[in-house]
């Protein structure tokens, strides 16, 4: 097949946060055969969709990597809408709201691919991307073939679903969606959108989403808040100023500023109060010597 392949490309202007060094092999499939194809025949290829979520290394990445950018059909068919991988949540969600249809509102500035938001079970402002999810279409790495699972096969729970524990890639989903008068879909979509101005960085702001997930009835913002990060900084990364949850690049940050000043974080909030965040953020690529000792730490928390 004649697959669009870039050799030693950098990733930097791809992602959320405009952080990133050389992939070493990067496809981008135009269609689901392709994507199939690469999956079959490349060895634990790691994928990507918006590159929102992710923190990929200042070193590069080796091996092959695939983005779903150009996997981005989708189809309306009354309150049924089915949907690529690739498909961006923020179009889907202002392409649906023109059919009234209502679900998706909360995707509006949600920096997420369908398949990122479905892989990470994706939620905001009381939506959730399987409130309205029928069945997807997943290929199975481990079996090599493609597979349909309902929505009920999907254990699908706050920031998790079944992709996160199988060896799933996601092909497609299907989705039903709610019809609304398109004005109420409207005025929810500009709250949202006046929310996120308020509470998140602005999509055009180079940041990954938040940083850490929320602990069990308590929320990491309100944490990081009251630990007192919100001047923190380091190298080119600092904590946004408007939510202590967001890391932006504010002066041509490295993987490594950025994961220094997540420690920090991690660790202000431990010292107050003896509980270890998450991270939301997954981090990808080479690491120096300093970077995974920080990973060690970050990522080795349940």
């Amino acid at each position: 097949m004649d697959i669009e392949l870039k050799k030693n490309c950098s990733v930097k202007n791809l992602t959320a946060l405009k952080i990133g060094g050389e992939a070493e092999n990067l496809y981008f499939p135009k269609s689901q055969q392709e994507f199939v194809h690469l999956l079959k025949t490349l060895h634990k290829p790691i994928i990507f969709g918006n590159w929102s979520n992710v923190l990929i290394s200042s070193l590069g990445i080796e091996g092959d990597i695939i983005s779903t950018a150009k996997l981005d059909k989708y189809e309306i068919r009354g309150t049924k809408v089915i949907a690529d991988c690739g498909v961006k949540g923020p179009l889907l969600a202002q392409m649906v709201s023109e059919a009234s249809l209502s679900g998706f509102e909360f995707m509006i500035a949600f920096p997420g691919s369908i398949g990122g938001n479905v892989y990470m079970n994706a939620s905001a402002h009381g939506q959730c991307i399987s409130d309205f999810l029928v069945s997807v279409c997943v290929f199975d790495m481990g079996k090599k073939e493609v597979l349909v699972l309902d929505k009920k096969d999907l254990g699908c729970d706050y920031r998790t679903s079944i992709l996160q524990k199988k060896p799933y890639v996601l092909l497609s989903a299907e989705f039903d969606l709610k019809k609304v008068d398109k004005d109420e879909i409207q005025e929810l979509i500009s709250r949202n959108l006046e929310f996120r101005k308020i509470h998140q960085p602005t999509l055009a702001t180079p940041n990954a989403g938040s940083v850490f997930k929320n602990p069990e009835n308590d929320s990491a913002g309100r944490l990081l808040d009251k630990a007192g990060v919100k001047d923190f900084k380091v190298g080119g990364a600092s904590v946004w100023d408007g939510h202590c949850n967001f890391i932006v690049n504010s002066d041509n940050a490295t993987s490594r500023d950025v994961l220094e000043l997540m420690l920090k974080m991690h660790n202000a909030v431990k010292d107050k109060y003896t509980i270890s965040l998450v991270p939301e953020v997954k981090y990808f690529g080479k690491k120096s010597k300093r970077e995974e000792e920080i990973c060690n730490i970050l990522y080795s928390q349940k």
